[in-house]
């Protein structure tokens, strides 16, 4: 039995075509679920792929407050390695429950505080002073909500919230690693978070 050229053509085609639909559909999504909370593996930013480095749930005596996720272009586990990084740098907090932007403004303020030396503190003044002025510029936080914490080489620090951009940047990368050092530095706000953030998602 014979079977023509054009038809033998469509069959493959066809076959091909089915193959290549089944393929996307068994395709794995890249995301790994943290308190509930759905983070993609990699995200792009300044024309870069990022790696989600590790995440974690930040707590509040047993309260879940948000989850966060550090995103570096490769993955390290020393933050010497991580601060000495080129390229851009993603933080994203997730809301896990209601805060006022108080509450968070003093958070960041309290953490600055605690991971850095007296001298970096005074050095990094106004920077932090243009930094808390941008709480003052939001309501408060819901649960859902989406604050972002970039590093662009070309730019500094920029924050949004939920996709939009909250304040001005901040053009200092000792800055940005100042606010890195809240979560993986020596003396972070959580010791078990700042494991998960370095790589040990266990």
């Amino acid at each position: 039995m014979q079977i023509s050229t054009s038809r033998l053509g469509r069959s493959l085609a066809t076959a091909c075509l089915c193959a290549s639909l089944c393929a996307t559909v068994a395709r794995p999504a890249l995301a790994v679920e943290v308190g509930g909370v759905k983070l993609d593996e990699t995200v792009q930013l300044a024309s870069r792929e990022l790696k989600l480095n590790g995440a974690g749930v930040r707590y509040k005596v047993i309260f879940k407050v948000y989850t966060i996720a550090l995103y570096l272009p490769e993955k390290k586990t020393q933050l010497a390695d991580i601060l000495a990084l080129p390229g851009p740098r993603r933080l994203e907090i997730v809301m896990l429950r209601d805060i006022t932007s108080d509450e968070l403004g003093q958070a960041f303020m309290q953490g600055l505080k605690r991971s850095s030396d007296q001298a970096d503190r005074t050095r990094l003044l106004s920077q932090t002073m243009q930094f808390g002025a941008m709480f003052e510029m939001v309501p408060g936080l819901k649960k859902g909500d989406i604050l972002t914490v970039d590093w662009l080489p070309e730019e500094g620090t920029l924050c949004k919230l939920n996709g939009k951009q909250v304040g001005d940047t901040v053009p200092d990368l000792a800055f940005y690693n100042a606010l890195l050092k809240i979560w993986i530095g020596a003396h972070p706000a959580d010791t078990m978070l700042r494991a998960h953030l370095l790589g040990d998602m266990a």
